[in-house]
């Protein structure tokens, strides 16, 4: 198969992000005097946009304390956790790779636009990818309506996407979609979890991603 169009996931996939997540959750659970989800739960429901996150973490919250709390995780998240984001190690060397290839790159995330364009700034990797969408901008995975948008915007057959993500709301998107995925058991869900999404393959490093398209099949230049 040769791939033209390959989507990122950002948390877990691209930077190392799932300690700071679970660790602003658990702060804003005692900001607000809700019960404290474990680490498990939180990682459970990273990649789904904020609001729909929060209504599974903390189910007899109103819509009020909905919006109360995203203005508390953002605040949180961005300006007082310290807790490290690096960019996985390996990660831009896989990027660099399909970049060479000339295969566009997008990210597909539960992150917002703001976030996000804030984050490719940050991390000095916004010039390796052509297109984004966000939370804000499509329904929440695993909804497949991420992924068609992005075939639609850049006309490409789902045949040739690949979706790359770590968690089973990113595997599940791709499945929903129709499109090949490869599954990272380095960020929120372990490769016993992942497995039961049945994505094309599971790596466990960044580097594994590229040995497996170029097991695949070569790209369409």
């Amino acid at each position: 198969m040769s791939y033209q169009l390959v989507l990122f996931d950002w948390d877990g996939t691209v930077m190392d992000s799932i300690d700071r997540i679970v660790s602003s959750v658990k702060t804003v659970a005692k900001r607000a005097q809700l019960t404290e989800p474990t680490a498990d739960q939180v990682r459970d429901v990273i990649g789904l946009s904020l609001a729909p996150a929060l209504e599974v973490l903390f189910p007899k919250i109103t819509e009020h304390q909905i919006n109360l709390l995203q203005g508390y995780y953002r605040d949180e998240y961005e300006e007082y956790d310290d807790t490290a984001t690096p960019i996985f190690d390996g990660i831009e060397q896989v990027l660099q790779y399909f970049q060479q290839q000339n295969i566009q790159l997008a990210v597909a995330t539960g992150k917002t636009r703001a976030g996000l364009d804030r984050l490719l700034e940050e991390s000095g990797l916004s010039h390796y990818f052509c297109d984004s969408m966000t939370a804000d901008e499509a329904k929440s995975k695993p909804d497949p309506d991420m992924i068609n948008r992005l075939a639609a915007r850049h006309n490409i057959e789902k045949q040739h996407i690949l979706m790359i993500g770590d968690s089973i709301l990113d595997i599940g998107m791709a499945n929903n979609a129709g499109v090949d995925s490869i599954a990272v058991s380095y960020g929120a869900h372990t490769h016993e979890k992942l497995s039961k999404q049945q994505p094309l393959a599971i790596v466990a490093k960044p580097q594994e991603i590229i040995d497996i398209v170029k097991r695949v099949g070569q790209p369409t230049k």
